[in-house]
Order: structure tokens, then C-alpha cells, then sequence
């Protein structure tokens, strides 16, 4: 009997889901999209991923490629790779430095946004902000040049002009490494205060009210309210980009570098790109892009724990 009830329960609750999804099934169908595209173009590649465990050869396919031997042959050939240690560091530090260095500023301009009371000002700033997010790196590496060349860049004829010689601002050790979180903290300036300031339409106005009231200053309204009110989102940001530290910004890199910087900016994706996949050593890419996932699942589990140890609510 009890077999039966929990049977027809179990019978109920399928009916009840089946009718709940028929009656928002419009919204259903706008979601399938969205779910395909991570279906088609996320999950099911992770197929491929056992290529890093053989010895892959695109005439035998993955099935038919022999498995390598040992089993961590690729990864033991990357890990003995007497780059590896200067890949890692220059990975690590762009990364960190972008993340340190491109975290504040798209707060502190969705906070002046939010404060400017000239509506037409704030949409001009906004869109201007906004524009070179949608700019490829190919026209911004076009943009660098024509400023930090050389032989003919606007700052070196200032430089010029005012009696110094001219810096290879683009060959640089010294320089490269500031200009590529330079350029990026540019780039998605505006698109990062966009996000806080949707963050910032979600506090309550009251509180801004008693503030008033109370005779706080604007300062201390963004202080004591506005910035606990995003408290959560900046968190969440952080936590993604965590995820994606071993990443440092493959086709950013790849445009803007030589072999005059190589020592402080190839990274692993350009370092893959370059040894495994035009080397046809498919194999290989596939150990270090493996090595960088698990890294990047750790750092993201490891930051969402801490968050919700501090009272955070995290990304889940």
C-alpha cells in the first residue's frame, strides 16, 4: 500500500510539473535557445577533452587514436617544458593585475553615474563609456599604435617635442604588461558600471530618504548604503573572474605581443596556440586547456565557499 501511494505521488507531481510547463510554455520556448547554444557548443565538446589522454591524430579520429602511454604523457610534457615556469608567472600576474587593477574603476564610475543629476550628461558619459566594449582588439591595437609607436605615436612626439627620446612603448618589458590592463580596463569600463549601476536600481529609495533626513552627506550614503546594496553583485563578479584567472585574454595578447615581449606576456593560450595547435599537437592543448579548467573550477568552488563563510550569499 505505502509502494502504491508514494507511486501515485510520484505520478501526481510529474502531472503537475507537465502542466505547470505547458502553461508557461511560451517562456519555455524562449528559453530553448539559450539552452541549445550551451548544449551544442559547451557540454557536448567536453567529448573531445579525452584527446588529452591520447596520442591524437586527426586521420584516426578520437576512437580510433591509440591512448598514450603513460596516461599523463602530455601533461608530463608540458609540466617539463622549460617554459612552463614563465608561462605560469606571466599568466598568473596579467591575470591578477587585471583583477586588482579592474575591479575599482567600473565601480567608482557606476557610483559618479549614479550621483550625476544632469540626465543628458550621464547618457553621453554612459555611451561613451560604453562604446569600446564593443570594439574588437585589432581596431584598439590600431588605436595603440598610432599613440605609443615609436617612429610616429602621438606620445613619443610629445616626448620628442619636449627634448626626451623616444620609448618602444610596444616592445617594452618594462611597459607591455601596464598597457595590456591599461587597454583592457578601457575596454570594458563602461560595461562593468552598467552592471552596478542595474545593481543600484534594486536598492530601496527609503533608505536614501531617512539618510537625508538623518543630514548624512552623499558620501556617506554611498558608503553605508550604496556599496552594501551591490555588495553581493561585486562579490559575484569576483568570484567569475576567479574562475577565469588561468585565462589572462587569449586574442587581447595574442594581437598586441611580439617576440621583443614574449618574456613577460606569452601566456598558456598563447603558448599552446603556437606549440600545440600549429605544431598539429592537438593532444598537448588539450592536457594544459584540462589543467587550466580544473584550476579554474577550484578557484571558483574554493571563492564561492569563502563568500558564504563571510556572509555572503555567492554565485549558488
Amino acid at each position: 500500500m505505502e509502494s502504491l501511494s508514494a507511486a501515485k505521488l510520484k505520478e501526481s507531481k510529474y502531472k503537475l510539473l507537465g502542466k505547470n510547463v505547458w502553461a508557461h510554455r511560451a517562456f519555455y520556448f524562449m528559453l530553448l535557445p539559450g539552452v541549445l547554444y550551451y548544449v551544442l557548443f559547451r557540454y557536448l565538446p567536453m567529448y573531445g577533452v579525452i584527446i588529452a589522454f591520447k596520442d591524437f591524430s586527426i586521420l584516426d579520429g578520437i576512437i580510433s587514436s591509440p591512448w598514450a602511454d603513460p596516461w599523463y604523457k602530455h601533461f608530463e610534457t608540458f609540466f617539463n617544458s622549460p617554459y612552463f615556469g614563465q608561462l605560469m608567472i606571466n599568466t598568473c600576474l596579467i591575470s591578477i593585475y587585471k583583477l586588482i587593477f579592474g575591479m575599482v574603476p567600473p565601480i567608482v564610475m557606476a557610483l559618479l553615474l549614479n550621483e550625476c543629476r544632469n540626465r543628458w550628461f550621464k547618457t553621453v558619459i554612459q555611451t561613451l563609456t560604453y562604446m569600446p566594449h564593443f570594439l574588437s582588439w585589432v581596431i584598439i591595437y590600431g588605436i595603440l599604435i598610432s599613440l605609443l609607436s615609436q617612429s610616429s605615436g602621438l606620445f613619443n612626439r610629445w616626448i620628442e617635442d619636449s627634448g626626451g627620446s623616444s620609448i618602444g612603448f610596444m616592445t617594452s618589458l618594462d611597459y607591455f604588461r601596464g598597457i595590456l590592463v591599461g587597454s583592457e580596463i578601457w575596454k570594458d569600463l563602461g560595461w562593468g558600471a552598467i552592471i552596478y549601476l542595474a545593481a543600484m536600481t534594486g536598492i530601496d529609495p527609503t533608505l536614501y530618504e531617512a539618510a537625508r533626513v538623518d543630514g548624512a552627506s552623499r558620501v556617506r550614503m554611498i558608503w553605508h548604503i550604496t556599496l552594501p546594496g551591490i555588495r553581493n553583485v561585486i562579490v559575484l563578479l569576483l568570484i567569475l573572474k576567479l574562475g577565469h584567472i588561468m585565462d589572462a585574454g587569449f586574442d587581447q595578447i595574442y594581437i598586441l605581443y611580439n617576440i621583443q615581449v614574449y618574456q613577460v606576456a606569452d601566456i598558456l593560450d598563447t603558448w599552446v596556440f603556437r606549440t600545440g595547435l600549429q605544431q598539429l599537437n592537438f593532444s598537448l592543448g588539450a592536457a594544459v586547456g584540462l589543467f587550466k579548467s580544473a584550476i579554474g573550477l577550484f578557484l571558483v568552488l574554493g571563492s564561492n565557499h569563502l563568500s558564504k563563510r563571510w556572509g555572503d550569499e555567492g554565485v549558488w
